[in-house]
């Protein structure tokens, strides 16, 4: 499937912003079964500094400063990608979760080493025994790890309530675990959480859905919205890099309808767009994506 991706982020300042740094992950990055075929970040006003560079992750980020006094930024990334389904084996047939977490240590293979930070706490997934109780009840003794993943993604779209107006980019996931409501990130951070409580490498994936709109409606303009999936890691896979990702806000692998932006710990290591603005004082932001289907 190909896609063109126009992301627009437009911010509006009660009063004028003399100077701004701001680094973005908008540019979807080549994996094994996605292909960026071009992509572009233009920022108005101009910017008198912009840079690109590739993270630790492998993510593209650029860099830009706006260094003219301005009462308005608007960022706009526009892609097109090309993707196919991840190429899985049978559940039953990846290794057990006790495997994967014992050889983590002992595996020398390049995937293997840089799994190992996904397996660490990090700020918006820590270490939550709350969590790993709860990876517990899918991740039995001996239990094949991507037939127990698949159980947890399941089990997180059922008992958890997709509720936007619960939680903020700050909203701790102990208060998402208790209310069991939230969004795609929540659930995504959720999934890590309770995967690293069982020493398992599980990594944040941004990106975008696809969506469609009703039989016989117009798709609405700039309606659709980044998402956040999680991956668990795999070694010896046949296919792919040791990764296979699942969308628990859908209750899904993912597939053909997935683009992939950026990969990190958690969000903090992804967010799409942040910096730091002189002046400015109250601002208001304003998010446009969408996701279209084009001819190949």
């Amino acid at each position: 499937m190909r896609y063109r991706i126009i992301h627009v982020t437009r911010y509006g300042y009660v009063d004028s912003v003399s100077l701004c740094h701001s680094i973005a992950y908008l540019k979807p990055r080549d994996m094994p079964h996605q292909q960026c075929l071009s992509a572009q970040v233009r920022v108005s006003p101009w910017p008198s500094v912009a840079r690109e560079h590739t993270d630790i992750f492998g993510n593209r980020v650029n860099y830009f400063s706006v260094q003219l006094a301005h009462s308005t930024l608007e960022i706009t990334a526009t892609s097109e990608v090309e993707v196919q389904d991840q190429l899985v084996p049978p559940f039953d047939e990846s290794p057990s979760w006790e495997q994967v977490r014992d050889g983590l240590a002992d595996d020398l293979s390049e995937p293997s080493i840089a799994a190992r930070i996904f397996a660490l706490p990090s700020p918006v997934a820590p270490l939550s025994p709350a969590a790993a109780d709860y990876a517990r009840l899918s991740f039995t003794p001996g239990r094949p790890i991507l037939e127990a993943a698949t159980e947890l993604t399941a089990r997180i779209y059922a008992e958890f309530e997709y509720d936007p107006s619960f939680t903020t980019v700050a909203t701790p996931l102990a208060s998402v675990l208790e209310h069991r409501r939230g969004v795609c990130q929540d659930f995504a951070h959720l999934a890590i959480a309770a995967l690293r409580g069982l020493g398992l490498p599980a990594r944040y994936v941004s990106g975008y859905l696809e969506t469609l709109p009703p039989p016989g409606q117009p798709k609405l303009r700039g309606a659709d919205a980044s998402h956040a999936w999680f991956g668990v890691f795999v070694p010896g896979l046949a296919a792919g890099d040791g990764w296979v990702d699942f969308d628990p806000t859908n209750n899904c692998l993912i597939h053909q309808q997935h683009v992939t932006t950026a990969i990190g710990r958690d969000y903090q290591d992804v967010t799409p767009v942040r910096g730091v603005f002189y002046g400015g004082g109250e601002h208001n932001l304003t998010v446009a994506v969408d996701v279209d289907r084009i001819d190949a």
